[in-house]
């Protein structure tokens, strides 16, 4: 159901990152309602969110490393660590708290996807170029090609995320009637065990599961 690119790998290695992958399996799910709480017990516990964070610098040159400009585009950890360090974070539902919450407390990149809606394989590869990517801007539906070369992951309708873990598409979107998701939770020279094994711990679901891609 998930594969990893050699080539992926190698761009990391290529600037002194070594990249891991993990995936949370959620089946059962039951979502509603955000609680708040919970997003403001990770800030607490993430420490000064306006200071730099080697993990985030490690980010910052895999993007550099295919062409993108983590000033402009930062990974998604950075985005919601900027956000939430302004105090503009929002409850969005359950479900999206929670890997918000997780990957606020230990930057890293957490992306969320209803299973239902991915089609083949989900890798993670370089692009083509030609891969469509069903997206919102200035709040009216689009549909975008990624920059030939760029770290993408997608399936077998196209890409379900930009950048690596820029921007998610709204295809695979998490919704109130999600029940069964992945969680993909990626790192670079670190353990992502325990901000897995934390997520695990916020869902509630059936059954839950890590599975390490890479």
């Amino acid at each position: 159901m998930f594969a990893i690119a050699d080539d992926v790998l190698d761009l990391c290695r290529s600037v002194g990152h070594e990249a891991t992958v993990l995936a949370v399996l959620a089946d059962g799910l039951r979502n509603g309602p955000g609680d708040g709480s919970v997003l403001h017990d990770a800030v607490a516990a993430a420490g000064d969110l306006s200071a730099p964070h080697p993990h985030l610098e490690a980010w910052r040159d895999v993007y550099r490393a295919f062409g993108a400009k983590p000033q402009r585009t930062p990974c998604s950890a950075e985005a919601l660590r900027k956000r939430a360090a302004r105090g503009d974070l929002p409850s969005v539902n359950r479900l999206v708290d929670a890997y918000n919450a997780v990957s606020i407390r230990f930057a890293v990149p957490i992306g969320g996807e209803d299973r239902a809606a991915l089609v083949g394989t989900e890798r993670l590869v370089r692009s083509v170029g030609d891969e469509s990517f069903d997206t919102v801007k200035d709040g009216l539906p689009v549909v975008e090609t990624p920059e030939p070369g760029e770290v993408i992951w997608r399936d077998d309708l196209g890409v379900t995320c930009r950048r690596w873990n820029w921007r998610q598409g709204r295809r695979t979107a998490l919704t109130d009637a999600t029940t069964s998701a992945v969680f993909l939770l990626e790192g670079l020279d670190t353990d992502l065990t325990p901000a897995a094994t934390l997520l695990c711990e916020l869902l509630d679901a059936d059954s839950v599961r890590i599975e390490r891609l890479a």
